[in-house]
């Protein structure tokens, strides 16, 4: 049985009511959520094994988070505690023609303050076969960054398949580095990377690049340089979106294998319940697809964008959405309609 480990920062969220400004809430509805955790979900509902390594504060709060965790089917076995806080962020969701808003407050949490040998990865990743981080890790705090590169190289020594989504968050690369000072050395190792190709370019330290990935004859070359400075690099994959508005997107997706590119088709995503979640959706999606559908690609690349789809239409970080659903979304089957 394939089992997934992942690695990040959960947060407490707090979002705004009713699409209010941050200046207009009285009350923030409360939740929890985090890219890498986000993953471990998707996977959890689509019935492969995942388990989530983290550091929580030693308080109650961190004892909601892990309770969150184990409702949803996530395993906590390698979650360590601290004196330290957990990180919020502040979500202010916007509709129509404005735009949301997220607002970090993850200073000194007991994520950002880790240090280099504080998780004993050779244990963690005993009997897995698949690791997952994503460029916010590196983003937090160095400790986080030296740690995430540990995890990594283990699971590279052990024969683990590595995925990464690139994440780039500028509000978060705030302690003196740079990403093309970071991320380099930890993306040599990846067998999978999610992210759009200009990203890939602008952490591995290229040269700026304008992709159109309306010309899919272009692209080979540009996912070639990718693969030429991550040597361990098979499959990369990137989310197509194009923001109608905060209320309408439309989903597409792009998968390359060194070999041949496989596009799947765009859809039509209005209105939107909560965007946040719904690249880690995709994410989800894709190792999922690549799991179960190695030998297909266009599958892989599929159940991807029908993840990311559906996670628009759910309300929180996370995207509760089963197999079944993706495949009546894959069938055609998005007029929705009540089941009965």
């Amino acid at each position: 049985m394939k089992k997934v480990v992942t690695f990040g920062e959960i947060m407490l969220r707090l979002s705004t009511e009713r699409f209010l400004r941050f200046s207009q809430s009285k009350s923030f509805n409360a939740m929890y959520g985090g890219g890498e955790f986000n993953v471990a979900v998707s996977l959890a509902n689509f019935g492969i094994a995942s388990e989530f390594v983290t550091r929580l504060p030693n308080n109650e709060i961190g004892t909601c988070a892990l309770m969150e965790m184990r409702k949803r089917n996530v395993g906590t076995n390698h979650i360590l505690f601290s004196k330290d806080r957990l990180g919020i962020y502040f979500l202010e969701t916007g509709a129509g023609t404005r735009s949301s808003n997220v607002v970090y407050d993850r200073a000194n949490s007991a994520m950002a303050n880790l240090t280099k040998g504080t998780f004993n990865w050779k244990e963690i990743l005993k009997d897995v076969s698949w690791f997952h981080w994503s460029g916010i890790t590196p983003a937090i705090s160095q400790g986080a960054a030296d740690e995430c590169l540990e995890a990594i190289k283990a699971a590279h020594e052990l024969g683990i398949t590595i995925s990464s989504d690139l994440n780039y968050r500028a509000k978060l690369w705030k302690y003196g580095k740079e990403p093309h000072e970071i991320m380099p050395e930890m993306l040599q190792y990846s067998n999978i990377i999610l992210g759009d190709i200009d990203t890939a370019y602008f952490m591995l330290g290229e040269n700026k690049v304008n992709p159109n990935y309306q010309n899919v004859k272009s692209l080979p070359k540009l996912y070639d340089t990718v693969f030429d400075l991550c040597p361990n690099l098979q499959t990369m994959a990137t989310t197509l979106r194009y923001s109608v508005s905060a209320s309408h997107q439309r989903i597409g997706g792009m998968l390359y294998d060194k070999k041949n590119i496989y596009d799947a088709d765009i859809k039509e995503v209005t209105p939107v319940v909560d965007r946040v979640g719904s690249g880690d959706a995709f994410m989800g999606g894709l190792i999922y697809g690549l799991i179960e559908h190695e030998n297909d690609k266009q599958k892989a690349i599929n159940i991807a964008v029908a993840s990311c789809c559906l996670k628009h239409t759910i309300y929180g970080d996370y995207n509760l959405v089963s197999t079944k659903d993706i495949n009546n979304f894959l069938a055609g089957n998005s007029n929705g309609k009540v089941s009965r």
